[in-house]
């Protein structure tokens, strides 16, 4: 899902970039206030396993890839503001140590992978867990749900980030000045490949651990602030 150097406009980096400043801002405050100093650990642990995951992607027609991200699993564990923060970092580093994901579109990036991905996946398990008890099967289920829909919705906004891209900068010709790929293709091809395979990695992944850390780590027995 990393976006590289030259398929978004400069215009529309910089447009990523100043929509994720606030939220790297509210980020940072929310988390110095809510974050619990036994769970500081663990924001590590969650930022070095969404590195880990993201590394193990496959291209994607148009110029991007797909992976699982592990976003959700970091938004239910520690809520979604850390998990902001998680992602960011990873995402960061990805970018100006391995260049997977272009520095210029680290807004975009972050946009997608560390805002859209992790707060979707919360609500939706939010929504779907309810009141059930901390250690019930429903809050794996809909920690798995919710990180399938996290990832999908996530890839599909790239896909149009990625598709809007020949319909606002061409030449007098018509040809592209950035992405190539239109809306219908750019947004099938990100939103389907996640939807078929990715999303499911990313359902179980995240499904698995929580039930893991339901029967092992006290640790999250309660709920995120």
């Amino acid at each position: 899902m990393h976006i590289p150097d030259g398929y978004l406009s400069p215009s529309t980096c910089a447009a990523f970039y100043g929509a994720m400043v606030p939220v790297w801002m509210t980020a940072s405050y929310k988390v110095k206030q809510s974050l619990k100093a036994r769970q500081v650990p663990y924001l590590a642990i969650g930022a070095a396993f969404s590195f880990v995951i993201m590394m193990f992607n496959i291209p994607i027609p148009g110029g991007s890839t797909g992976h699982a991200v592990g976003g959700s699993l970091v938004a239910i564990l520690l809520g979604p503001w850390a998990a902001c923060i998680a992602i960011t970092v990873a995402l960061v580093i990805q970018a100006l140590l391995f260049g997977d994901g272009g520095i210029t579109a680290i807004g975009a990036n972050c946009f997608n992978m560390a805002f859209v991905l992790p707060f979707a996946g919360y609500f939706v398990y939010k929504l779907l867990s309810g009141k059930s008890t901390p250690g019930s099967k429903r809050r794996v289920f809909s920690a798995g749900i919710g990180a399938y829909a996290g990832i999908c919705l996530a890839a599909a906004i790239a896909g149009l980030e990625f598709g809007i891209q020949p319909l606002l900068f061409h030449t007098a010709s018509g040809q592209a000045l950035y992405s190539p790929y239109g809306i219908k293709v750019a947004v099938t091809a990100m939103a389907g490949e996640h939807l078929i395979l990715f999303g499911w990695v990313e359902a179980i992944v995240t499904a698995l651990v929580i039930n893991y850390l339901q029967k092992h780590d006290d640790v999250f027995t309660g709920e995120p602030s």
